[in-house]
């Protein structure tokens, strides 16, 4: 097959990430916890993505209103990005008996602001959703800057006559704002990719294209092994686990040297 694709993660994998996780138990924020790990390491929970502005819609709700109440009067839309368990069920009801309030996530906000003078994105807020039993458990805001030379590496693949396609777990405007600032069209751009859904994304463009994923966590691993090739990145220079090291064809340290892999 001669026609070529390739499918950019890009949260760590294009976008150098910074995040700042409360956990609710402990009243705790960390910038080194990763969310996707908080997910695999506890049962029936669900990484909760919502697709709302932080700065023109979350920081100027009054913070002591409860987060229930403002995702229904605002009909805000959620989107479950990562989970340790199938769920197919409406998530609103769920947090009808939360009593987590803005306030959580403006701290968060606030957090990640003051520790982050680098942040060029803001991918947005989201929350760890106990399914068991519906309790909120972490609150999570975060941002990044793209990495150097991804514009390089898209303008080079087109130039090669490379199809290059983004499919991420983030908020959808903050993938528009990406695609705009890498200079992709947004028809090259899957908005709120959860796991599944990236494998199906490799699946269905292998009907036409020989195919590269690129990703750096457990939630490209299905996408990892439906591509013709896998390739993991770590400049993020964040611990990788095991499990996404073994579906790995290969490994490298920089998002430029994917333009050395022949494919």
């Amino acid at each position: 097959m001669d026609k070529k694709a390739i499918v950019f993660d890009i949260s760590g994998t294009l976008l150098k990430r910074c995040r700042a996780v409360k956990n609710m138990k402990t009243g705790e924020i960390s910038e080194e916890i990763s969310s996707l790990d908080i997910v695999d390491q506890i049962k029936d929970t669900a990484l909760v993505v919502l697709q709302a502005d932080i700065k023109k819609c979350l920081l100027l709700a009054p913070p002591e209103k409860r987060l229930y109440d403002f995702l229904k009067k605002y009909n805000i839309k959620m989107d479950i990005s990562y989970s340790s368990s199938d769920i197919d069920y409406e998530l609103l009801p769920r947090l009808k008996g939360s009593n987590v309030t803005l306030d959580e996530f403006h701290e968060t906000a606030r957090y990640l602001s003051k520790k982050n003078n680098f942040i060029q994105l803001c991918s947005g807020s989201a929350f760890i959703l106990n399914t068991a039993n519906n309790e909120i458990e972490y609150i999570i805001t975060a941002g990044g800057k793209v990495f150097p030379n991804v514009s390089k590496v898209i303008e080079t693949l087109k130039g090669r006559g490379i199809k290059t396609f983004i499919a991420s777990g983030d908020r959808a405007k903050s993938l528009k704002e990406f695609a705009e600032i890498i200079d992709l069209p947004m028809e090259n751009v899957f908005e709120t990719a959860d796991t599944k859904r990236k494998a199906e994304i490799v699946k269905d463009l292998k009907d036409e294209y020989k195919v590269m994923m690129v990703g750096n966590g457990p939630n490209d691993i299905l996408a990892f092994k439906k591509a013709d090739l896998a390739v993991l990145t770590l400049e993020q220079q964040e611990k990788v686990s095991q499990k996404v090291f073994d579906s790995a064809d290969i490994v490298i340290n920089k998002i430029i040297e994917v333009l050395d892999i022949d494919f």
